[in-house]
This record gives structure tokens, sequence and C-alpha cells, in this order.
């Protein structure tokens, strides 16, 4: 399933898919985040994530994939003030589907939502959330974790 032009359909994310959205944030992470964290924080990045987690992000619906030919290649979920996950595979990245992502996160993230929209950008993502408005705002920890090492980021909002 892809657009006439060969780009990714965006669409919800459907019950079952939840392995799809588990590698893709593994890849994601495996393939993006190198150089900006250590081997040791990108081996314990998934921390205590199952498929399973992922599963209950779907059920709680919000969660917007990225299909290219039936495969799950990038996805983001936000609820209201917030994009809490924008993931894509590492083939996938720099084509514009994460703006297309971002977009619409920003949507749902402002449903309801009248205040600035935050998000939470990891160091290899700060960039990309710049070029598309965000400024920083602080520093913490990724606050959406499970389990593992604390992952540094850059408070950001728009």
């Amino acid at each position: 399933m892809t657009a006439d032009d060969g780009a990714p359909v965006l669409r919800p994310a459907r019950p079952g898919e939840g392995g799809a959205l588990f590698e893709v944030t593994r890849l994601s992470v495996a393939g993006l985040a190198r150089g900006h964290y250590s081997a040791a924080q990108i081996e314990g990045w998934m921390g205590e994530r199952t498929p399973a987690y992922y599963e209950a992000l779907i059920a709680r619906g919000g969660v917007v994939v990225a299909d290219r030919g039936g495969a799950v290649v990038g996805f983001v979920d936000a609820e209201p003030g917030e994009i809490t996950r924008l993931f894509l595979l590492p083939d996938a990245a720099g084509a514009g589907l994460g703006r297309r992502l971002l977009e619409i996160g920003l949507k749902t993230a402002r449903r309801g939502h009248d205040g600035p929209v935050k998000v939470e950008a990891t160091a290899n993502a700060e960039g990309f959330y710049r070029r598309h408005g965000f400024r920083p705002i602080g520093r913490g920890f990724f606050s959406h974790g499970v389990g593992g090492d604390p992952i540094a980021i850059v408070k950001m909002e728009l």
C-alpha cells in the first residue's frame, strides 16, 4: 500500500502491528542515534519494552504509521500538548517522511490543547525539530521510557 508516487501511505496503526513498531524503534535507534549516545545506551534503549508495549499504544488510539508496500517504516504518537514518539527506519529518513509524520502528530497534539506543543527530542533528532520550528527549553531524560538506562533528551516546544 503506497501512494501513486511511491511514497509511504500514512494510516492509523492496526492491532497486531506492535511488533512492527517495536522493530522500527529498535532499528531507528541503532541506526540513527549512533554517534550521539554510547553503545551501552543504545544497547539498553529498549529497556523492558516488548511488542505488547506498542500494542497497548495502538489500542489507546492515536498512533499513525507510514506504510510502504505493506511494511511499517515509521510512526508517530501524540497526545494533547505533546509529540510522544516519532521514529523512522534509517533507510526511510531524510526524504520528508519525518515531516509528514510530524504534521500528523502536531494535529493530534493540538486537538483540545491551546498551549505550546512539547517534544522530548533525542540528541540525534534535535536538528530535525529545530528545522520545524521547535525551540529548546531545557534538558532532561526521556520520560516515556520503560526500564533501561536514562536517555538524555532536549526538551523542546513549538
